[in-house]
């Protein structure tokens, strides 16, 4: 219970360095936390200028751990990403040139932008912490977490990433406009001379190292789970194949990684068990990226968050 208490305090540590450059959106901050202590990967989705890039660099630097950040776009080649092998004249041999997807961080900015064959440069990286370089593997840096953003898909000149690709994300976090209050605090720091560009000014300290990540990935084999809590995901994820309004459900690997990101919700806040609860926050930012709505689901203007709400509802939570 001692590690599990000091990775909460670790943790609130984190937020509160963070939050003194970014305005809001904590429950992306703690996203970012959850993908990065279990080893997953998040998607952020929303509308330019929502801090999305700035949360990503701030968490980076707070960490103290490297960080790459990728601007996708239609020209863009998987050799961009995952780097090649380069001739040297002098020495007669080739020489790896490593990409940016080398980092602890990698920020895939605008994934969307650009074709799905750029887009694929990313998916061994993120299933198997490695890529491949004419034949050769190549082990990423741990700990290791790509952050992709995207502009919501109805915007034009983009590339829908493929199911395949959205799979490999743990959590897909949908970013909406800062309240009142938040906005009036954004133009405030604006108006004193805060540059988003310049993190050294916010005056954030480094809080905990990439080894404090690992540490906690390894406490949460300390988080139980109840039978009754597992048997409660597992219904969720079995619902959403059920529903009416779903084309294809949820599926095994989306269970694992709802039930993965619950722990380490109950990690977050303190506790080495999991309860129904930490399930529920979980559930959207696991799920509403691996269900396929029905076309005329669609049209009517029915969207993934609204489905689960429904899913969630119709699954007895266990007492």
């Amino acid at each position: 219970m001692a590690e599990v208490s000091a990775f909460a305090r670790v943790a609130e540590a984190v937020r509160a360095e963070v939050r003194k450059a970014v305005v809001g959106q904590d429950e992306a901050v703690d996203s970012l936390l959850i993908g990065l202590v279990t080893g997953g990967h998040v998607l952020l989705e929303g509308v330019p200028g929502t801090a999305k890039t700035l949360m990503a660099r701030s968490l980076a630097w707070v960490l103290d751990v490297s960080f790459k950040r990728i601007q996708f776009s239609p020209d863009l080649m998987p050799a961009d990403v995952v780097g090649t092998n380069i001739y040297d004249a002098e020495k007669r041999t080739f020489e790896l040139r490593r990409g940016p997807v080398f980092a602890n961080l990698v920020l895939a900015d605008e994934i969307n932008r650009t074709p799905p064959k750029t887009q694929s440069a990313l998916l061994e990286a993120m299933q198997e912490g490695q890529v491949t370089i004419d034949g050769v593997g190549h082990a990423l840096p741990q700990p290791f977490m790509v952050v992709a953003t995207q502009n919501p898909v109805e915007y034009e000149g983009t590339y829908p990433l493929p199911e395949a690709q959205l799979d490999r994300f743990q959590q897909k976090v949908v970013l909406d406009y800062p309240d009142a209050a938040e906005e009036a605090e954004i133009l405030r720091r604006h108006v004193s001379g805060l540059e988003m560009t310049d993190l050294a000014r916010f005056g954030m300290t480094h809080v905990a190292t990439g080894a404090d990540v690992l540490a906690a990935r390894e406490s949460l084999a300390l988080v139980t789970v109840d039978e009754g809590v597992s048997g409660y995901v597992a219904g969720i994820v079995r619902a959403t194949r059920d529903n009416a309004s779903v084309v294809l459900g949820a599926s095994p690997r989306a269970g694992v990684s709802l039930l993965v990101a619950s722990k380490a919700h109950a990690l977050l806040g303190g506790r080495d068990f999991v309860t129904p609860d930490d399930v529920k926050a979980m559930a959207p930012r696991c799920l509403r990226h691996r269900v396929l709505l029905r076309p005329e689901v669609e049209i009517e203007g029915v969207g993934a968050d609204s489905v689960l709400r429904d899913v969630l509802d119709s699954v007895s939570v266990p007492r």
